[in-house]
C-alpha cells in the first residue's frame, strides 16, 4: 500500500532541491532586459527616422558652415575687380582670359554680388554666424531660465508668486524695441571701448547689433525656459529621494543642482533643442531688419536682405539663403520632436 505524504508532516522533500530543469529555467526568464532612462530615449530616436534625417541634415550643414570655409579658395570680404553680378557658375572676363591660357579658376557656384564677393562663401559664413547665434543664444537661455526656474519651484509660496510675476512682466516688454534702444544707447560706448582698450576690437568686427540680441536674449528669452523648469521642479520636490536629502541634511542648493535639475535633464535637453531654431530665426529677421551683424560680416538674414533689391535679376541670392535657413529650422524642429518622442516618460507606450 502506497503511503502518502502527512501534509503537516515536518520531514523535507528531496525532489524540491533537485536542480531546476530546462522549462522551470525559461518559466523565470525575464522577458526584456532592464534598460536605463538614456539607452532606452536613445533606442526609441533611433527608430524615429525622420529625426535621424533631420540629424544628418544638421551635422551636413556644420560640416558645410565650419570646415568647409577652411578650405575654400575665396574670403567671405574679398571683393574680384571685374566679377560683380556674376550669375551661377559664371565666370568674369578676366578669369576667362587665365583660363584660356591654362590657369586653373575655382568656379563661382552661387555667382557674384554687387561688390564681386562670392556668394558660396557668404552663405557658408552667413550659416556659421547663424548656427553660433542659435546655439550661444540657446545656452544663455538654458543658465538663466534653468537656474530662475528651478528657484521659484522649489521655494514656492510667496517667493514662487513674486518670481512667477516678474516673468509675466518680462513676458509683455517688446523685444526688437528694446534691441532698437540698446543699438542706440550701447553703440558710442562700444566703439570708444573697442578703439581703445586692447583685447575689444572683436567689438567691431561681431558689431553693436548682434551685441544688443545677444543682451535681449539674456534679459527676456529665458521666461520660457523658466516656465517649463519650475513645472518640472514642482512635481519632482515631493518625490522621495527629495524628502530624504532634506532628512540627511543636503543644502537647498545642492538639492537643485544634484537631483532637481539633473532628473529634469531630458527635458532641457529637449527644451533646448527647440530653442535653437527659434534663436535662428529671430537673429535671421533681426539681421533683414538691419539690427544684426555688422558688414562685412554676413549672416542668413542679411544676405537675404541684402538680395532684395535684385530679387527679378538674381533671384538665386535670395533663395540661396532662404533655402538654408528652412533646412536649419526645420531640421532642429524636427529632431527637437524626435527627442521629446523618445526622452519625454508621458509619450511613452
Amino acid at each position: 500500500m502506497e503511503n502518502k505524504k502527512n501534509p503537516f508532516s515536518l520531514q523535507l522533500d528531496v525532489s524540491d532541491f533537485l536542480p531546476a530543469d530546462e522549462s522551470e529555467k525559461q518559466s523565470m526568464v525575464v522577458m526584456r532586459e532592464s534598460v536605463s532612462f538614456w539607452k532606452d530615449g536613445f533606442r526609441r530616436l533611433r527608430k524615429n527616422r525622420l529625426a535621424m534625417a533631420s540629424l544628418v541634415v544638421i551635422i551636413i550643414i556644420m560640416i558645410f558652415a565650419f570646415i568647409v570655409p577652411a578650405f575654400y579658395p575665396y574670403s567671405y570680404e574679398q571683393q574680384i575687380r571685374g566679377s560683380e553680378n556674376l550669375g551661377i557658375m559664371q565666370y568674369s572676363e578676366a578669369e576667362m582670359e587665365r583660363i584660356k591660357t591654362g590657369e586653373k579658376v575655382f568656379p563661382h557656384f552661387l555667382g557674384t554680388d554687387s561688390l564681386g564677393r562670392d556668394l558660396m562663401i557668404r552663405v557658408m559664413v552667413g550659416s556659421k554666424i547663424s548656427l553660433l547665434v542659435g546655439i550661444i543664444a540657446s545656452a544663455i537661455i538654458l543658465v538663466i531660465g534653468s537656474a530662475y526656474g528651478s528657484i521659484a519651484g522649489y521655494f514656492g509660496g510667496k517667493v514662487d508668486m513674486i518670481m512667477m510675476r516678474a516673468v509675466d512682466i518680462i513676458y509683455t516688454v517688446p523685444d526688437i524695441l528694446v534691441i532698437i534702444l540698446l543699438s542706440v544707447t550701447l553703440k558710442y560706448p562700444l566703439k570708444e571701448l573697442a578703439d581703445t582698450v586692447k583685447g575689444f576690437a572683436w567689438i567691431n568686427t561681431v558689431g553693436i547689433g548682434l551685441i544688443s540680441i545677444f543682451i535681449v536674449f539674456s534679459l527676456l528669452y529665458w521666461v520660457g525656459m523658466a516656465r517649463i523648469v519650475r513645472s518640472q521642479v514642482l512635481m519632482l520636490k515631493e518625490q522621495e529621494y527629495i524628502v530624504a536629502a532634506k532628512a540627511l541634511g543636503a543644502s537647498d542648493s545642492r538639492i537643485i543642482r544634484k537631483h532637481l535639475l539633473t532628473n529634469s535633464i531630458g527635458t532641457l535637453i529637449v527644451t533646448t533643442t527647440l530653442q535653437i531654431p527659434s534663436s535662428i530665426f529671430t537673429e535671421s529677421f533681426l539681421s533683414f531688419l538691419g539690427l544684426g551683424v555688422s558688414a562685412p560680416m554676413p549672416s542668413l538674414g542679411s544676405l537675404a536682405s541684402q538680395a532684395i533689391g535684385g530679387i527679378t535679376s538674381y533671384p538665386h541670392r535670395l533663395m540661396a539663403p532662404a533655402i538654408v535657413i528652412s533646412l536649419i529650422i526645420l531640421s532642429f524642429n524636427l529632431l527637437g520632436d524626435g527627442l521629446r518622442d523618445a526622452f519625454d516618460p508621458k509619450l511613452k507606450n
